[in-house]
């Protein structure tokens, strides 16, 4: 099984930068996708060989959004986390699978003025954790998407002067560790324990060109799963956003 993950930042802006030539080239299983920024009928392409389509698009016109690609049907599949305050961004999409809930989910951003930190803090990242974990109570959950947050120093260019800003505050990072913590694995990490590597870089002063990023998208997966993931990667010179994909290997 082939899985990617990808913030498109846009799924129609997308598309005209290439996307489906990177998904014919790639022909991963199931692709899981982050702000879509729009809704399925805005959307003419039909993804040939991708069967099974499902959206969840914000209220909010033009903004948030995930959407699941997959060529295997899924038993099912629900929206959200079943808890209004949280389910009107279109963040998160479950497939069950015969062994596995695969769930995308983009979490919300703090802002630059850190404005909606307490709600990722104590609101948000505290009910997505429970989710998961209560998932994991049926069978082994992978979830993956944008995070929203680099846990390490390692895990961004520029750590000390960052450490105020929105995605690498003390309670975003606190967020992700109680991710560690309940036993989900940071798959890249398990495989790449060393730094320099990351999924997202502003459009400014030649970010990418230089490499001054940031590593917000993961693919966590339950402890059981990990002997069956071969590989864990990212994708950074696949552009069309300011975000890669990131990718996963599993027999399963």
């Amino acid at each position: 099984m082939k899985l990617i993950s990808w913030n498109v930042n846009g799924i129609r802006a997308a598309i005209k930068k290439g996307f489906m030539d990177f998904l014919k080239s790639e022909n991963p299983d199931i692709i899981c996708i982050q702000e879509t920024k729009a809704r399925p009928e805005q959307v003419e392409n039909e993804f040939p060989g991708y069967p099974y389509r499902f959206w969840n698009s914000a209220e909010k016109k033009g903004y948030s959004g995930t959407a699941i690609f997959s060529k295997i049907e899924p038993i099912g599949v629900t929206y959200g986390l079943d808890i209004s305050k949280h389910d009107t961004e279109g963040r998160v999409i479950t497939a069950e699978f015969e062994k596995y809930y695969l769930v995308t989910v983009y979490v919300p951003n703090s802002k630059r003025d850190l404005s909606r930190l307490p709600y990722r803090q104590k609101e948000w990242d505290v009910d997505f954790l429970s989710y998961v974990r209560e998932l994991e109570n049926k069978k082994p959950v992978v979830f993956c998407g944008d995070m929203n947050v680099a846990q390490k120093e390692i895990d961004l260019a520029n750590p000390k002067s960052n450490k105020k800003n929105a995605g690498f505050t003390a309670e975003e990072r606190m967020g992700f560790d109680n991710i560690v913590k309940a036993g989900f694995v940071d798959t890249f990490r398990h495989f790449n324990p060393e730094g320099g590597f990351y999924t997202w870089w502003s459009y400014m002063a030649k970010a990418r060109e230089r490499n001054i990023g940031w590593r917000i998208d993961y693919f966590c997966v339950s402890p059981l799963l990990m002997k069956s993931v071969n590989h864990a990667g990212i994708l950074p010179e696949v552009m069309g956003s300011d975000h890669c994909p990131t990718s996963l290997e599993i027999q399963i």
